[in-house]
Parts: structure tokens; C-alpha cells; sequence
């Protein structure tokens, strides 16, 4: 009779933790819109690749991608990474970027893609820097 109790306990305990479990969320990502940069890179990849294009540029986030209406920033003047909406397509200096992104992707891979298990768009011979140095608008573009 004792085995039994126990034996109820420990499968209502488990079937308790399982539907637990099953109820939790797993944390979901930030909506993406890759066109250029392929669909299954990392958050961590795609955020080094991203910042480095701020330092090269010498721009923020802001700088292609729109404020989200429905986050205003803690801040008076000042955007916090919450207030962005990195999926739209609303600003145009988005697609410009894509375009600078497929050119100096087509570049590596043209002239610099020696090693074939590395993917064209994470090599960095030739990058947003070599012409920007730190300049959104590059001087001899202007």
C-alpha cells in the first residue's frame, strides 16, 4: 500500500515537472530581416558583424534602422537599443547598406576567398573600413 502512495506521488511529481516544462517559453529571438547575410547566423555573429560596421562608419544602430513607435527610450534625446526596430525596412539607408554588404562580398569572393570552408560574407579583406575609415559619407563619394 506504501509502494503504491509512493509510486502515485512520484508519477503525479513527474508528470507536473513534464507539463512544466512543456509550458515554459523559450526566450524568443528579435524578429530578423536577413536579405543579405545568411538566415542561420548567430545572434553573437550577427551583432560582431553589426558593430562593426558602426565603428567603421563611426555611425549607430539609428543610422539604418528606424525607431519602433511602441518603445520610446527611458531618455529624453537619447536611443536605447530597445527602441529599435531592426527588422524594418523603412529607412532607406537600410538597402543602401545591403548594397555596400553585397559589394564588398562579391569583392572577397571574386578576388580574396581562398579558403572554401570560410563563408564569403565573414571574410574581412576588404571591408566597410577600407573605404569609410570612420566616415559615413566617404570623401571621395561625396
Amino acid at each position: 500500500m506504501i509502494a503504491r502512495k509512493q509510486f502515485i506521488a512520484l508519477a503525479v511529481l513527474f508528470v507536473l515537472v513534464i507539463s512544466g516544462i512543456a509550458a515554459t517559453r523559450m526566450p524568443g529571438r528579435k524578429p530578423r530581416n536577413l536579405k543579405v547575410l545568411p538566415a542561420d547566423i548567430s545572434d553573437i555573429k550577427l551583432d560582431s558583424i553589426m558593430q562593426s560596421y558602426n565603428r567603421a562608419l563611426g555611425v549607430s544602430c539609428s543610422f539604418c534602422h528606424s525607431t519602433a513607435a511602441n518603445k520610446p527610450s527611458p531618455f529624453i534625446g537619447v536611443k536605447s537599443a530597445d527602441s529599435i526596430n531592426y527588422a524594418s525596412d523603412e529607412k532607406p539607408m537600410k538597402e543602401d547598406a545591403r548594397r555596400m554588404m553585397r559589394l564588398t562580398i562579391q569583392l572577397n569572393k571574386d578576388y580574396f576567398y581562398f579558403d572554401t570552408l570560410e563563408r564569403p560574407e565573414y571574410l574581412k579583406v576588404v571591408t566597410c573600413y577600407t573605404c569609410h575609415r570612420g566616415d559615413p559619407f566617404p570623401a571621395d563619394l561625396k
